[in-house]
């Protein structure tokens, strides 16, 4: 029985303009210019209270392709190539770190030890050791870490989180989370180990994780039982080529996960079901579904998983003796995610708060992650171990 189309008259969320002081310009470096720098420097440039003084790549004349593609004058930007050199050189309030998956640790310790606030793409890192480093250097400076999860700044994701809270569900017992592309294999750098570390697990399972953990409150995990697979990126058939490689070439270097899944037991009894792919003969692995004694919530999957909400979601509970259905529509949000995630980083720095996504959160994320990695490995359940820091 359907109990009326909405829990909320709300269908849009005004978000509030804040003025900004443009007297002190923050001095912002970036760190790698691939194609995820390219959503960093667009949303940098639009401000006035921010000024990018330099670049670092590896690839020589990187740096000054990636400007000119950009359309971004790079008369008073300094090219470095590498990191090091830029953080020894320049005098930074800010930087994005943009590059591969295994060298965010490194660059991120280096610029936090420099003095230089650090706002990191995700993932985190490839494993749970390099993220207990990154957070004793962040500890030890007390510069300000947040790490990219835009999704945060989703209203819709942010009205999940408002259901769990208020109590709606009751106690949370069981949650499926995931999603998946029916086919979605990146290229470059993200499909070998040596730069990428791990495939769709860390590059769309980190959303599909912090969706639902962040909404529960970041409880601690105890065991995981992990799969892996790569069945799709390894075969040319559906491997893709790309400027530099064929599609058999991609097939060959492709050394990560494509699909990864797992039973996650959390502290206060709740388990979680995951699955993740960038390839399958599937349009979803799934809903997310958060079941808890009271009422449960189902929140729509997407045809190409990229860590947003599908659809109105619905809410089952009962009332008067009745089974009944609530939708919850969707919040229409007209500004745009990674803008919202590089002002907040930004309104940190200046006005001294708590960074937006703290690595105290991302660190159960990253050790989930790292224990499907090593149960998948292991071939039975471990135990995940945390390390004080």
């Amino acid at each position: 029985m359907a109990n009326g189309d909405a829990v909320l008259n709300q269908t849009s969320q005004a978000i509030e303009e804040k003025k900004i002081d443009a007297s002190k310009k923050l001095k912002v470096g970036i760190i790698g210019t691939g194609w995820i720098a390219e959503a960093h420097i667009h949303q940098y440039v639009k401000f006035p209270d921010v000024e990018v003084v330099a670049m670092a790549d590896l690839i020589p004349g990187k740096c000054q392709s990636f400007c000119e593609r950009m359309g971004v004058d790079y008369t008073n930007i300094h090219f470095y190539p590498d990191h090091k050199s830029m953080l020894e050189n320049e005098k930074l309030d800010a930087v994005s770190v943009c590059t591969y998956n295994a060298t965010h640790a490194e660059c991120t310790i280096d610029s936090l030890k420099a003095g230089v606030n650090v706002l990191l793409e995700k993932p985190f890192t490839v494993t749970l050791d390099e993220a207990v480093a990154v957070m004793k250097a962040e500890k030890e400076t007390g510069k300000l870490l947040t790490i990219g999860f835009q999704p945060r700044m989703d209203p819709n994701m942010q009205q999940i989180k408002k259901i769990v809270e208020s109590g709606e569900l009751g106690e949370i017992y069981y949650i499926q989370t995931g999603g998946g592309r029916r086919r979605g294999i990146p290229n470059s750098t993200f499909i070998e180990k040596e730069t990428a570390g791990i495939g769709a697990l860390g590059d769309i399972g980190c959303y599909s994780l912090d969706m639902v953990l962040n909404a529960i409150g970041y409880p601690k995990p105890l065991t995981v039982s992990g799969y892996i697979s790569d069945f799709f990126g390894t075969n040319p058939m559906y491997a893709k080529p790309d400027k530099d490689h064929t599609a058999e070439e991609n097939a060959a270097r492709f050394s990560v996960d494509d699909f990864a899944a797992a039973f996650v037991r959390l502290e206060g009894g709740i388990i979680l079901d995951f699955r993740i792919a960038w390839a399958m003969h599937l349009d979803t692995p799934g809903d997310t579904i958060i079941m808890g004694k009271k009422a449960s919530l189902r929140i729509p999957s997407t045809e190409c998983w990229n860590g947003t909400v599908g659809g109105a979601m619905t809410l089952y509970t009962d009332m008067g003796g009745l089974h009944t259905e609530t939708k919850i529509p969707i919040i229409k949000c007209d500004k745009s995610l990674f803008e919202m995630k590089v002002r907040s980083f930004l309104d940190a720095i200046k006005e001294g708060t708590p960074a937006p996504v703290p690595s105290s959160q991302i660190l159960y994320n990253q050790a989930i992650i790292d224990g499907i990695a090593k149960s998948a490995a292991a071939g039975k359940e471990v135990e995940i171990v945390i390390p004080e820091i």
